[in-house]
């Protein structure tokens, strides 16, 4: 059964009409704009509708294929879209695999990830292969991303995935690295990288400051 789930935190008051944003068969939706997407083995969530604009969406390749004479399953690490959602309908897409080799050798290589629109045009997704430690490093999806934007310096504001780095780190042809944007960026960006220790002093900082 299609489950469709709509995310309240992206819905903003200036009336825009929500996209719907699908997963094809074998693509599971795990985490969107830092949120885990709530679902279950027997009622996976298979759409989701998303205001037009920067969204971080992430998904894995979960499915039974073809092993010889048997089946196996098959699942791949977490993969982190930094997408633009348009104003229609769109699926996440792969090529369709059908073997545990061919799976195998797919995602070996790079996958092939893609957003196809309701008239059937299709784009590149690029996307980020996340990277977990340990045995149980992909148990939770929304620790393990908001690591990932931690380290980036990759926020949401008013429901919509902000990349702070880009909007205040300019680096040149030759490499030199240039602190831009303004203060208000700036403390973002710093303040999005910290860990809950450094929030907490920063927190105590600036009261004091604010008592000078």
């Amino acid at each position: 059964m299609n489950k469709l789930i709509g995310l309240s935190l992206v819905l903003l008051s200036g009336g825009l009409q929500a996209a719907t944003i699908s997963s094809s068969k074998n693509v599971e939706l795990l985490v969107i704009d830092g949120k885990k997407v709530q679902s279950s083995f027997w009622s996976p969530t298979e759409k989701v509708e998303l205001q037009p604009g920067r969204h971080q969406v992430v998904v894995r390749y979960d499915g039974e294929l073809k092993n010889g004479s048997k089946n196996t399953m098959y699942t791949t690490r977490p993969y982190l879209f930094e997408m633009d959602v348009p104003d229609d309908d769109a699926t996440i897409i792969l090529p369709r695999l059908t073997t545990l080799s061919q799976a195998k050798a797919h995602f070996g290589r790079g996958a092939q990830w893609q957003l196809e629109l309701s008239d059937g045009t299709t784009s590149a997704l690029p996307y980020v292969e996340l990277q977990g430690k340990g045995m149980a490093a992909f148990k939770n999806m929304e620790e393990l991303v908001a690591d990932y934007n931690r380290q980036h310096g990759i926020t949401f504001e008013q429901g919509y995935a902000v990349d702070l780095e880009q909007a205040t780190v300019e680096v040149s042809e030759q490499g030199e690295v240039t602190i831009s944007g303004d203060a208000l960026a700036q403390l973002k960006l710093w303040y999005s990288k910290a860990n809950a220790e450094e929030k907490a002093a920063f927190h105590q900082w600036s009261k004091a400051q604010d008592a000078l």
